[in-house]
């Protein structure tokens, strides 16, 4: 994989933040866009701007057409069936929250939904709020102390009151990827659906929801070089059949009275209104770039920084490192410095051009049972260096000096 040549694609790689060259490394949050997404969305304003499904002039036939082989490109990306089977939202919290008020209209005080102790808020808040609507009761797979999921007791803890088991591919904070197939098949047995939030997962390896067995599956594309704005929401086309919609208004409907509806064609049945066409070009144009390059050589370059990362933290004084060993986790590092504040690790690290996230990583739960409130974050994605790396830990050793005293 030619790291450099891919560089030459990322023009926000050149600017220059507080006098140094940026580093990147906050990817876990959102990636750069490289030119040939810039140029997808340019095209679309600049050459065949229109709506789509709503005109018969030729910008709005190209529009549609573009707009929906999107769809198809994306059910080939993670091998669903069709396009059918492929619903754009905003984003993975989007996708999550319409499967939590979709699936639990009939759920009762006896239901039982089933996480995970590492969920990012979006997978977990908008479980709460309908379980505080609808009565049902939310379990959790415990974490161990290596940051892998404690699972001797999965069998009891899916009963036969499970309706939905629904739990992270890989952790934003942890970087733990967890065996989704095996869980999986646990629910599958207690006839209980499973949803994967394939947001830290889907950028980097090659995801396949047939392979998985996966009930419903979700991901954002501006973890994977799209823009903001565009988020997936894949279904089994059954249960998307089966499934009330979400949001309501235009394009999401067939006919239309004044005491009743009655609703498209999937998968437009669950995109209410204009859709984010731009968005979803532009995705299409991001999985084209990712696979142009070879998720598989991607996973092996992600994999091959964080071992570095990983062993160049070590060295360091004082350092706490969150999760399992490199061989076992995905292509971030979560850690703190000492008594150093994240937010001030963050601050300084800033102040040489280098971007890392500090906080709870809108994992607030999981943060409590590490002990903390909050921890230091790089993630690395196609276009970070080993030299970036190096900056990272020289920036660390300045901060450690300098706040320490």
């Amino acid at each position: 994989m030619n790291v450099e040549k891919i560089r030459g694609d990322f023009p926000i790689l050149e600017t220059m933040v507080n006098g140094h060259k940026l580093v990147y490394l906050d990817n876990a949050a959102t990636t750069q866009k490289p030119r040939q997404v810039i140029q997808a969305i340019s095209e679309y304003y600049e050459k065949y701007n229109a709506n789509i499904h709503r005109a018969m002039h030729s910008l709005g036939e190209q529009a549609t057409q573009a707009y929906e082989n999107a769809h198809k490109k994306t059910a080939e990306f993670i091998g669903a069936e069709s396009m059918r089977e492929i619903v754009f939202t905003r984003n993975t919290t989007e996708s999550l929250n319409a499967l939590a008020n979709s699936l639990t209209l009939n759920f009762g005080k006896k239901d039982e939904v089933l996480l995970t102790e590492m969920e990012h808020h979006s997978n977990l808040v908008p479980w709460l709020l309908q379980s505080k609507r609808k009565g049902f009761m939310i379990k959790y797979i415990p974490v161990k102390e290596n940051g892998e999921l404690d699972l001797s007791n999965l069998e009891k803890l899916i009963t036969e009151n499970t309706k939905i088991v629904s739990i992270t591919h890989c952790s934003n904070v942890l970087g733990t990827i967890n065996p989704a197939k095996e869980i999986i098949d646990a629910a599958h047995e207690k006839n209980a659906l499973a949803i994967i939030d394939a947001a830290q997962s889907v950028p980097h390896m090659k995801v396949d929801v047939k392979q998985l067995g996966c009930d419903f599956l979700v991901f954002s594309g501006h973890k994977m070089l799209a823009p903001t704005g565009i988020g997936v929401l894949y279904g089994r086309e059954q249960l998307l059949e089966n499934m009330e919609p979400f949001l309501g208004g235009g394009e999401m409907i067939h006919e239309v009275w004044f005491d009743k509806a009655t609703w498209n064609n999937l998968p437009w049945k669950f995109e209410a209104g204009t859709a984010n066409i731009e968005g979803g070009i532009a995705l299409a144009a991001a999985i084209d770039y990712l696979q142009k390059i070879g998720l598989g050589e991607i996973q092996r370059h992600g994999e091959k920084l964080v071992k570095y990362a990983f062993g160049q933290l070590q060295r360091l004084d004082y350092v706490k490192i969150y999760g399992p060993e490199p061989e076992e986790r995905g292509s971030l590092v979560s850690f703190n410095l000492g008594r150093i504040h994240a937010h001030d690790i963050a601050t300084m690290l800033d102040s040489k051009g280098i971007a890392i996230r500090s906080g709870h990583h809108c994992a607030q739960p999981l943060m409590r049972k590490l002990g903390v409130t909050g921890a230091a974050r790089a993630s690395f994605y196609l276009y970070n260096t080993r030299e970036e790396i190096d900056k990272l830990i020289e920036g660390l050793r300045v901060t450690a000096e300098v706040l320490a005293r």
